[in-house]
């Protein structure tokens, strides 16, 4: 299986953290790629030989879809070749634009055929028809972008502030903190938050949080785990074991031996 990371265009930069491609262009057998919670949600254009189907929810999914918050873990399960172009998108655009409520695609995903946009239509052509990356990416692009264009002047910039604050501080600033830093108060943040983003800004520091850990956990870069606990701001191991297996599913050890 090949993976790479793509930075998006600046005139999507803004919305979009990256736009990422699992492809195997061989014949294979099953592959099965697992995905835990992040902090985004996103756009998937899907090209398979025999479908694309999520567990544990075991849906067969379209070719292109708007995929909410991860925050139980899930697995892509495909037969033989595949490629998958995944955007990575700061989920306060989900709302405005594409008249989404967040909550309602939190671990789901919503068939963006059901918009009945002529724009949604001729994108998914283009995309089938296309057979070279950049040019999918081109077209997602452009896509997005007019999608900016249309909706910029809905779209809260004070939440996408918050986002940036908390992923700076990789989940570890206060509420608190976080209130003062934007000049609202706590109630005023929880409920725009919510309204745009689909979970409380505690879950999504809390996603931030959990992210960072694992990242540091799979490039092992830590010699015990309590080093792993202290460097991203949980109160104590157990608590730490708590939040990483509700995330995963799994202990922190079993998941480094697998």
């Amino acid at each position: 299986m090949n993976f790479k990371s793509c930075p998006p265009d600046d005139a999507i930069a803004l919305f979009v953290k990256d736009i990422l491609i699992y492809e195997e262009p061989d014949p294979v057998g099953q592959t099965v790629l697992p995905f835990f919670a992040d902090g985004y949600p996103g756009l998937l254009f899907q090209e398979t030989e025999n479908g694309l189907r999520v567990h544990p929810h075991d849906k067969e999914m379209p070719v292109f879809f708007l995929y909410g918050q991860t925050i139980k873990p899930i697995e892509l399960v495909m037969e033989g070749r595949y490629r998958l172009i995944i955007i990575q998108l700061y989920p306060f655009v989900l709302k405005q634009f594409f008249g989404v409520d967040p909550k309602s695609i939190n671990d789901n995903c919503y068939d963006l055929s059901q918009l009945e946009n002529k724009q949604i239509t001729t994108t998914v052509e283009q995309l089938q028809n296309e057979q070279g990356l950049q040019q999918r990416i081109g077209i997602l692009t452009d896509f997005l972008h007019s999608f900016f264009r249309e909706k910029k002047e809905s779209l809260d910039f004070k939440i996408r502030q918050s986002l940036q604050q908390i992923l700076d501080h990789k989940g570890q600033l206060s509420i608190t903190d976080l209130c003062m830093a934007l000049g609202l108060n706590e109630r005023t943040l929880e409920r725009r938050f919510q309204n745009e983003v689909g979970v409380s800004p505690k879950q999504f520091s809390k996603i931030i949080q959990f992210q960072q850990s694992l990242e540091q956990l799979m490039v092992k870069d830590y010699d015990k785990l309590t080093d792993v606990v202290y460097a991203n701001g949980f109160a104590d191991q157990s608590h730490f074991i708590k939040v990483f297996k509700a995330f995963t599913g799994k202990t922190p050890k079993t998941f480094v031996k697998e």
